[in-house]
């Protein structure tokens, strides 16, 4: 391999991309996420919207989305500054991934089994298809958290090869 793409490089850059394109699907999934239904004669709609865990899972994917790109781009030599900041910046990224992936997974469960307690019924038996996008997205949310845990592993472990590409 030439120099600078030694395969732990090669992996480092797979982690980022596979943890990019999830956290898009993740976004992207919820984002079109909706339902109309008529129940008891009137509309009802279910719409990721109506909720703000659900925005704001759907913005922090995004946003981490869209900054881990960024992240390929930037050059960066082990002892550098550059390297130490993107460390810095992926810890961070991680952590609204972990806060978004928890947020809608908490009212997710909500919708699906309510709160007898508090006397809040299910909803997902009366929207099924919007409940089914959720779980998708939810599913490639906690996908996106996973690799970036793994990205951030590999970041700490061999900090010579972990930035850029």
């Amino acid at each position: 391999m030439g120099k600078g793409k030694s395969p732990r490089r090669i992996v480092t850059a797979v982690l980022r991309l596979a943890a990019a394109a999830a956290a898009a699907v993740a976004a992207v999934v919820m984002a079109t996420s909706h339902q109309t239904i008529v129940l008891f004669g009137m509309e009802v709609q279910a719409n990721f919207r109506y909720t703000p865990s659900l925005v704001f899972f759907v913005a922090g994917n995004a946003a981490v989305s869209v900054c881990t790109m960024v992240l390929l781009l930037v050059p960066a030599a082990a002892p550098s500054l550059a390297a130490r900041l993107v460390l810095m910046v992926d810890v961070v990224l991680g952590v609204v991934l972990v806060a978004a992936a928890a947020s809608a997974g908490a009212i997710s469960d909500l919708g699906k089994n309510g709160n007898s307690h508090a006397g809040w019924m299910p909803i997902c038996e009366q929207v099924p298809a919007f409940c089914d996008r959720a779980k998708a997205a939810l599913i490639a949310g906690f996908v996106a958290v996973l690799l970036y845990s793994l990205l951030l592993m590999n970041s700490i472990l061999f900090p010579s090869v972990s930035m850029g590409i």
